[in-house]
């Protein structure tokens, strides 16, 4: 049985965890099989397996569930990660730009761009999720979408024109598209494998 594992969140997401009338916390309890404690007072956040818990990840679960939370994600996105193909991934600003409260809000307005559109673009383009929140940029999605909303996340970091980050970020989700539709329908190395066997490439129709 797994252990109750805790985490700190910030004071000023304490609210959003707890929901109107406990429904956010309740629905995660539910969601992950675990009993969620919550220090209001600190923002420590205590999860404990229930014992009819049935996912051995659950307490893991809620744990990325809260952390998303915590990071500026809408509860209801943070959900998502209770999918096994869905990811988390938190940025800490700092370690790319320093800790200049300055040099912070700069990037931070680099990532989400005027009217919020560079953040619009990088969460469409790549199909992910993202929150700005403090000192981190945080991403939901699945793995390889999130990847490619990081790197486009770390090309603004390191310089980049919104331009090149935007042509990037197309042209991956060309990539992307294409290779979901060659998994989709068996591609490999170029090459196409019906069921009965006949096997053809480009060289054959030649």
């Amino acid at each position: 049985m797994p252990e109750t594992d805790y985490l700190k969140i910030p004071q000023n997401r304490v609210g959003a965890l707890i929901g109107p009338n406990g429904e956010v916390k309740k629905s995660i309890e539910k969601l992950t099989g675990t009993i969620i404690d919550i220090d209001s007072d600190d923002g420590t956040v205590y999860i404990t397996p229930r014992e009819d818990m049935e996912d051995p990840l659950g307490v893991w679960n809620a744990n990325h569930i809260v952390k998303a939370i915590a990071r500026g994600f809408n509860p209801e996105i943070a959900k998502k990660l209770i999918h096994d193909d869905i990811y988390l991934e938190i940025m800490k600003l700092p370690l790319y730009v320093g800790k200049s409260k300055k040099a912070l809000a700069r990037y931070k307005g680099r990532i989400i761009g005027k009217n919020g559109k560079t953040r619009e673009l990088i969460t469409e383009l790549a199909e992910v999720d993202m929150a700005v929140y403090g000192k981190t940029v945080s991403l939901i999605g699945e793995m390889d979408n999130v990847m490619v909303a990081k790197e486009a996340v770390e090309m603004l970091l390191n310089g980049s024109r919104h331009k090149s980050v935007y042509g990037f970020l197309e042209n991956k989700k060309e990539t992307l598209k294409l290779k979901e539709f060659k998994d989709l329908v068996g591609i490999h190395d170029d090459k196409i494998e019906f069921k009965d066997g006949i096997k053809f490439d480009e060289e054959s129709l030649q």
